[in-house]
């Protein structure tokens, strides 16, 4: 029998519980973009999730007060980026609230279905939007892979205790 963590150290739900408890969960860092009426939105975003093989169909979560909601609870296509180790100021731009994250030292170009496609990464997609589900303060997009590019050179770019990181050997 293994020693289980004893029961008095645990806090009932909370905001700060769940944000402490994922804080611990390495994830993947991608930037989700997209084209808006004033021009192009984006975000960073560890919620990237593969749901389906057959159709090809992503998930991820934006929250509804996010300054890119009201373009992306609009769009029909997103870009979805995954960031490289070499990409950690890319990803703190597009987490940074009120910063001009189309601006320079960004690479980016127009897309396939105008999508705002970024350089330098790992990999991208052109996704069409199928769905949105509420989820408490945020939005959980449904997204079908329509094209994309697999072949960026380098290593994935995590996010973990509040920072972004590197893998280790």
């Amino acid at each position: 029998m293994t020693a289980t963590p004893g029961l008095g150290t645990s806090r009932p739900a909370s905001t700060d519980l769940l944000r402490s408890t994922f804080r611990r969960h390495a994830a993947g860092v991608a930037v989700i973009t997209a084209r808006g009426t004033l021009g192009p939105v984006g975000f960073t975003a560890t919620s990237l999730t593969s749901v389906s093989a057959e159709p090809p169909l992503l998930s991820f979560g934006i929250g509804v007060g996010a300054s890119s909601w009201p373009a992306m609870s609009e769009a029909d296509h997103v870009g979805v980026h995954i960031l490289g180790e070499h990409q950690r100021e890319l990803a703190a731009t597009f987490a940074r609230s009120g910063a001009d994250r189309f601006g320079a030292p960004t690479a980016w170009r127009e897309g396939p279905e105008g999508v705002p496609v970024l350089g330098g990464v790992l990999a991208w997609l052109v996704c069409r939007v199928v769905g949105r589900v509420p989820a408490g303060d945020h939005c959980i997009v449904l997204a079908e892979v329509v094209l994309g590019d697999p072949a960026g050179a380098g290593r994935p770019l995590l996010y973990h205790e509040g920072g972004f990181g590197a893998l280790r050997d």
